[in-house]
């Protein structure tokens, strides 16, 4: 894996037998987005993600999809953790934590970040169907799970309610952007990291 960084941004390759990526996050942008993935629903979220969190984000991955969606989804989520982590910079004066309840439509879920460095994911969503087309909703507990794990993050996503399948993943990508937006934002009250302990 190869990681480059520059102030609050960072670039990250990782090339494997089964996929392909290299992404670039910038924590400070105005939600411009270069997105090809090979799987068009993924790249529909990681644009959302984005958008409302106004980050500047490019991904390029190519992977195994002849044989199943799950590695390039869930190496996606590994890299963007690694970059999420590496553009943090130690999580010197950031806000730390962010929340979000994000409504489309009929749909309400809440997602909630806690840049603690301590890997954890509550993924509370009971889908009413699992299938966009031919894609597996189900790979994005996958996908974030790789990301909670590489970014070192604690995550929980709640679906309180709802019935369009797409309606609940754009709802829980919008409310990831704006948590995270919250979470990774600077304070200039803070010296340091926000901890009694000295450290995330």
């Amino acid at each position: 894996m190869k990681i480059s960084k520059e102030h609050r941004v960072a670039t990250v390759e990782r090339v494997t037998s089964e996929t392909s990526i290299h992404a670039t996050w910038k924590l400070d942008g105005n939600g411009q987005s270069e997105i090809h993935t090979t799987i068009p629903f993924v790249d529909h979220m990681l644009i959302l993600l984005a958008k409302h969190g106004f980050f500047d984000l490019t991904v390029d991955a190519k992977g195994d999809t002849d044989i199943d969606d799950h590695h390039t989804v869930e190496d996606i989520g590994i890299v963007l953790g690694v970059a999420l982590a590496n553009a943090l910079e130690g999580k010197q004066g950031v806000a730390r934590f962010g929340w979000a309840s994000v409504p489309l439509d009929e749909t309400l879920t809440q997602v909630t970040v806690d840049l603690s460095g301590r890997p954890y994911l509550v993924y509370h969503v009971d889908l009413p169907s699992r299938m966009i087309k031919s894609f597996d909703l189900g790979l994005f507990e996958d996908f974030f799970q790789a990301f909670v794990n590489h970014a070192g993050l604690n995550l929980h996503i709640n679906l309180l309610y709802g019935r369009n399948p797409h309606h609940i993943l754009e709802s829980i990508f919008k409310g990831l952007a704006k948590a995270l937006e919250q979470a990774t934002r600077l304070d200039q009250r803070i010296s340091g990291v926000l901890s009694t302990k000295g450290s995330l």
